[in-house]
């Protein structure tokens, strides 16, 4: 009856042992704790944890294990491995023969027998040790398993699966844990603590130190052979072994995330189906070459920011075609005290970035053309909540411009005049049908969201422009290479031949030279359009436009909504977009988009505006070819009024003496000049959009004998002068030319001033 019960467990031990998986079963059913973020080109581009509960590294072929490791391990755990077939029989009789005299004996587990463990759960030891049917079964599956794996394979897998220390399992987390290095990497010391930790994962640092110094005593002891006798032991120091085991067991290197593309790994991952495995790697569409160098561009220049007040920025480059994301930075990593947040999906203020919508909208909807006047005076606009009342940020208004200029100039009244045309509702909903869904309604934002006013992040900011790049089709933008390639379904979300018009502004190096000049960093080599924007009080800036192939999009400012110090359009966000615009083009052309079908070209000139101080009347702007939606066009666009009232109107709302007279207005017998602009108490703001250097506040008077004053000091003589305003209260004062004061204004500039030493007065 007994030799029955024993040959029954044996049987049943000898079921389960053939039951063993193949190594490439095993190898194929290894998951790291990490997921790998390539890139396109197969590049490790980020590293991130997605398994807290292990912390396992990749799977190390045995070829990329360090001979010392190999040789350690060996010595250490089973040192006839390469001569027993799974049970080493002499070490068990060994064992056998101790316990029967209580003498203590290493234990006869070979590494085979120890790797049959950790592939079956049922043949691992228990808190009070293996049961007989355990110590069968393990023998049994060692044999089975020496049979059918080869010795290398064998050790490699072991290598990668056993248990070291803690939470750390396989040598690939050992090695990165303990020792910041690969395991190829190992030399004999790392080697011989490693080893030692499999005996004892979790000894006490000196008794792993304790062990690690006999194997490594064990490895430097050179074999003997018939020819060469066995040399002496070689001394260890152990005493150095114990500091180096303690200091290697206290790091931790391996950090749970490391490389150049952490915010768009995250989003990655969050994008993938709830239910579905974490995956070990994934192909994105990231190009390695280009995220590394948006990542320096814009560490280097928020460097150059430094003493602004701007410490955070992020940069987004995307296909045009495809939608495919080729660069995602979401942060400037160390600069930042907010790293953490991902600037590409923060929401924030985009400013004057949404004007191209809202005229491409009203051009669309033939309510302007690019050649259509549009006034830039103050605009008081009744809402519910009382008067709405736009202003540009220098306070200075430009007259009668076309839209063209208008939106090339990035001027803020005529934006919301348009608007008011389109209103709050109708744009909202273009928003959301360009990839902009805003939280709240149009009536919320109201007259405001010309200006910028709702919160959007950048990836959906410049997927929008990518829209405008594309003639007015919308897609959503893809991040890996799981489709094959395949371009994403593209809906029309604006008239194609608006979204023309507004691309050929935004590239019009003319157009916008009125506020940035010809030589700004937007003008590139190539053919680009862009726009910048600037939130209220300075707290975000963008640059984002579009090439023949590609849309950047880049965002500065600070993660915590702190305001920035003297960062302007050109000098913040700007930049960097030129910068990764270079690089995409510096062996790839881009050429200007061809007029899409219906669009018509036609030459058209502008009736008169006010006459400089030579009193002759100059056109509005220079005649020019102009791009009209069919049944928009017309040759002259004047205003019907400007003959018999030809006015500017100042930031005061006070109107500006001009007319048709060849001469500035002469004073009557008697009459005293007085200031026309600006009114005492101006409070003059400067645009943050516009390179301080080229923002000027126009002082006009009545009469031509007068003299200027700033703060007592000289500064210039005429009818009008250009003054280049900085941060501070000032007196503005007309004499006569005895030094009589006539006339006398106090004004105050705030905002994104110089700060350096002032001009003298005299200076334009």
């Amino acid at each position: 009856m007994r030799t029955q019960a024993t040959t029954l467990v044996l049987a049943a031990c000898a079921s389960g042992a053939w039951a063993i998986p193949t190594f490439d079963e095993v190898r194929a059913d290894f998951k790291p704790s990490d997921t790998l973020i390539l890139s396109r080109e197969g590049e490790v581009l980020q590293r991130l944890r997605t398994d807290a509960t292990v912390r396992r590294g990749q799977w190390v072929p045995l070829a990329d294990v360090s001979p010392a490791l190999r040789q350690a391990l060996v010595l250490s755990e089973d040192k006839r491995f390469f001569e027993h077939s799974g049970v080493d029989w002499r070490a068990a009789s060994a064992a056998a023969w101790g316990n029967l005299w209580n003498q203590r004996t290493r234990g006869a587990s070979t590494i085979t027998m120890q790797l049959a463990g950790l592939l079956d759960g049922d043949w691992r030891q228990g808190p009070g040790g293996r049961t007989v049917v355990q110590k069968v079964g393990q023998t049994v599956a060692a044999q089975v398993l020496d049979r059918r794996w080869r010795k290398d394979q064998i050790l490699e897998a072991y290598l990668n699966l056993v248990p070291f220390r803690s939470e750390l399992v396989g040598i690939d987390a050992l090695s990165r844990t303990l020792f910041d290095k690969a395991a190829h990497g190992l030399d004999d010391r790392e080697a011989a603590v490693a080893a030692a930790l499999v005996r004892a994962p979790n000894a006490r640092p000196a008794l792993v130190a304790q062990r690690a110094c006999g194997v490594l005593r064990d490895m430097q002891q050179r074999p003997s052979t018939p020819a060469s006798p066995a040399a002496p032991a070689v001394r260890v120091d152990c005493d150095a072994l114990d500091l180096f085991t303690t200091a290697a067991l206290q790091r931790r290197a391996f950090d749970a995330s490391e490389g150049v593309a952490p915010h768009f790994a995250r989003y990655l991952l969050r994008q993938r189906d709830k239910d579905s495995a974490v995956p070990e790697r994934v192909a994105t569409t990231l190009r390695a070459p280009l995220q590394r160098f948006a990542m320096q561009s814009l560490q280097q220049h928020l460097r150059e920011l430094r003493g602004r007040h701007v410490e955070d920025g992020a940069v987004l480059v995307l296909d045009n075609a495809t939608g495919a994301v080729l660069a995602w930075v979401g942060s400037s990593g160390q600069l930042s005290q907010a790293s953490e947040v991902d600037g590409v999906l923060a929401l924030r203020q985009p400013g004057s970035t949404l004007k191209p919508f809202l005229y491409a909208q009203a051009i669309a909807e033939r309510r302007l053309t690019a050649a259509s006047l549009v006034e830039d005076s103050p605009a008081q606009i009744t809402t519910a909540g009382g008067l709405y009342i736009p202003q540009n940020y220098d306070r200075q208004f430009k007259g009668w411009v076309s839209v063209r200029t208008a939106l090339a100039a990035s001027l803020n009244v005529p934006a919301v005049r348009t608007l008011v045309m389109v209103t709050p509702d109708a744009f909202h909903r273009q928003l959301g049908a360009m990839g902009l869904p805003l939280r709240e309604s149009g009536d919320y934002f109201g007259y405001s969201l010309a200006l910028g006013s709702p919160e959007v992040p950048l990836l959906h900011l410049t997927n929008a422009y990518r829209t405008l790049a594309n003639g007015g089709r919308a897609s959503p933008v893809a991040v890996t290479l799981a489709n094959g390639g395949r371009v994403s379904a593209a809906a029309p979300a604006i008239d194609p031949r608006a979204a023309y018009i507004v691309g050929d502004i935004l590239s019009d190096g003319n157009a916008r030279a009125r506020t940035f000049g010809t030589d700004s960093v937007l003008a590139t080599r190539f053919w680009t359009a862009v726009k910048t924007g600037t939130s209220k009080d300075m707290r975000d800036n963008w640059a984002v436009g579009w090439s023949e192939r590609y849309t950047v999009g880049v965002w500065v400012g600070n993660a915590s909504g702190a305001a920035m110090h003297e960062v302007s359009g050109t000098s913040g966000a700007a930049p960097i977009w030129a910068a990764v615009m270079g690089f995409l083009h510096a062996r790839e052309p881009s050429r200007a988009p061809k007029a899409p079908g219906g669009l018509v070209r036609a030459a058209v000139r502008f009736g008169p505006g006010q006459p400089p101080s030579a009193g002759v009347l100059q056109p509005l702007e220079a005649a020019r070819d102009e791009w009209f939606v069919p049944g928009t066009q017309q040759s002259l666009f004047a205003i019907d009024s400007i003959a018999s009232e030809p006015y500017s109107t100042s930031a005061s709302g006070q109107k500006v003496s001009k007319n048709a007279a060849s001469t500035p207005m002469a004073l009557p017998a008697g009459a005293s000049a007085r200031i026309t602009a600006p009114a005492s108490g101006t409070v003059i703001a400067l645009d943050p959009d516009i390179p301080p250097m080229r923002q000027r506040l126009q002082f006009t008077a009545t009469g031509d004998a007068v003299q200027w004053r700033l703060d007592g000091k000289t500064l210039g003589r005429g009818p009008r002068v250009a003054w280049m305003p900085w941060p501070g209260r000032h007196v503005v004062q007309i004499t006569d030319a005895q030094g009589k004061v006539l006339d006398e204004v106090r004004l105050e500039v705030r905002g994104a001033g110089v700060v350096a030493a002032p001009p003298r007065a005299g200076a334009h």
